[in-house]
């Protein structure tokens, strides 16, 4: 089984429901997943957002103006803000976020708590240009310097339907476009998942595909919905660059890759990001911070964590750091895994501890699930909360608010900081007009044509393919 999807048990066990309630879950659609013959898998980002829906804050955070009448010399307006990761990056380089877009009660309440001063609103489709520029207390004549925004990524993700813009969450995105296409800062800065590299514009359900249908139309082939996002950013005057990137090569202690895409009102291409760390030492760069770098000097009684099922606590002991299931006694392995045992996959996320010597795996916005544990390299537990904000690099005094399951939700959700500078860091170069250091073939992440330029090429050999296959079955 994939490390994104988890088994009817595991679900049930995770959210303390009969195995029969997760299925009418399923069936109802509250849940995402997929059937194939008589049994359900569940997507693992879905149940964990399941869980959390209910442990939602009571405390409301009204949308507000900007407190400050201070206008800092580079102004910036963020999107889907989250706890604000990227956003702390771009202040760590001189770009001051000035406004903040969120729905979530408690990464809301987070904000305030910690950024009181900056304007707050809330769903993006429900404010028009001119009413953001109000709140973030500019006037129509006022230059944006830079809007940044991570659109919920579920609906491009490859755990569920990857409806696209389809989806709910998908059509926010392209509200997110429209907005940066009106409000037309200098610098645009998207981030996203890899899914997005690949997701279609309209989704075509897989048993409606092959030989006895007609062809994928242009919206429903892969990298449609990049296609179309590009188009209209081209269309309104935007240049754009964007590649895959693993932000352990940026100094992050974890290995967590994301599409960033940048884009610059004067039509001239930004350079991509400038890698300040590498695995094995590349150009001389120092090499990738470890999990033990940054998390070593915590004080060990003050931790805030999930707790693992006894049953499963019982195979860690086992188990030393860096090790994972294939390292317990072979005898155990079926025992351990269960129903899993017999899926397909490496199951790399099955009862593993982390390494000290690594970068930690992607922070997850769970750190217990089965399929996906984080455990600590040596404690008989996950991470805890004050683990996942050393990883994703916000300061030990940044408040983190709500229940514990939904700070972890947060943290987990964020843009290391150290990401978030080395944008911030490359739209200050192009805006002086001087470069950072540039190296054609670094591998910015695990895989390789990622790149604008390669994605281009792939789509439009893609895109001719498949026009030639669909005349030559015309003539049978």
């Amino acid at each position: 089984m994939s490390a994104e999807y988890l088994s009817v048990k595991e679900t049930a066990e995770i959210l303390d429901y009969s195995e029969q309630y997760v299925r009418r879950l399923l069936r109802n659609g509250q849940l995402h997943g997929e059937r194939i013959g008589s049994r359900w898998l569940v997507a693992t980002e879905s149940a964990n957002e399941y869980q959390c829906k209910d442990l939602q804050q009571d405390s409301v955070i009204p949308d507000h103006i900007r407190r400050s009448a201070h206008k800092p010399t580079l102004k910036a307006l963020s999107f889907f803000s989250g706890c604000m990761g990227l956003d702390l990056g771009l202040e760590q380089v001189g770009i001051d976020v000035i406004l903040a877009c969120e729905v979530d009660k408690a990464a809301r309440m987070t904000i305030e708590a910690n950024r009181p001063d900056i304007a707050l609103i809330g769903d993006i489709r429900n404010y028009s240009a001119r009413e953001i520029r109000d709140k973030a207390g500019l006037n129509l004549q006022e230059d944006i310097d830079v809007i940044v925004g991570g659109p919920p990524c579920q609906a491009f993700s490859s755990a569920g339907k990857r409806k696209g813009f389809n989806d709910e969450r998908g059509n926010v995105f392209l509200t997110f476009i429209d907005l940066i296409i009106e409000l037309q800062p200098k610098y645009a800065v998207i981030e996203n998942v890899r899914g997005l590299l690949s997701a279609p514009l309209e989704h075509r359900p897989h048993h409606l595909r092959g030989k006895n249908h007609p062809p994928l139309s242009q919206a429903e082939k892969r990298g449609g919905a990049l296609l179309h996002i590009t188009q209209k950013l081209r269309a309104a005057g935007y240049s754009y660059s964007f590649n895959l990137y693993n932000s352990a090569n940026f100094g992050s202690p974890q290995s967590r890759e994301r599409v960033i895409i940048m884009c610059s009102r004067d039509g001239n291409k930004l350079p991509y990001l400038t890698p300040t760390h590498s695995e094995q030492g590349l150009y001389n760069l120092p090499l990738w911070r470890t999990l033990k770098e940054v998390i070593e000097d915590l004080p060990q009684d003050k931790h805030h964590f999930v707790k693992f099922p006894e049953k499963r606590l019982k195979y860690y002991k086992l188990l030393k750091a860096g090790q994972y299931w294939r390292d317990l006694p072979k005898e155990l392995h079926q025992a351990a895994l269960g129903a899993s045992y017999y899926a397909g996959g490496g199951k790399t996320g099955f009862y593993r501890r982390l390494a000290w010597n690594k970068p930690s795996p992607t922070l997850l916005t769970h750190p217990a699930m089965p399929a996906t544990d984080l455990a600590h390299p040596e404690a008989n537990r996950p991470l805890s909360i004050e683990e996942y904000k050393r990883i994703q690099e916000f300061p030990d005094d940044w408040i983190i608010t709500g229940t514990l399951l939904n700070q972890y939700r947060q943290v987990g959700n964020a843009v290391p900081s150290s990401l978030g500078r080395a944008i911030g860091q490359t739209l200050l170069n192009h805006l002086h007009g001087t470069h950072g250091e540039s190296w054609p073939d670094f591998p910015y992440s695990r895989y390789s044509k990622t790149d604008d330029q390669s994605w281009e090429v792939e789509v439009i050999n893609q895109s001719s393919k498949q026009t030639k296959r669909a005349k030559q079955l015309s003539l049978f």
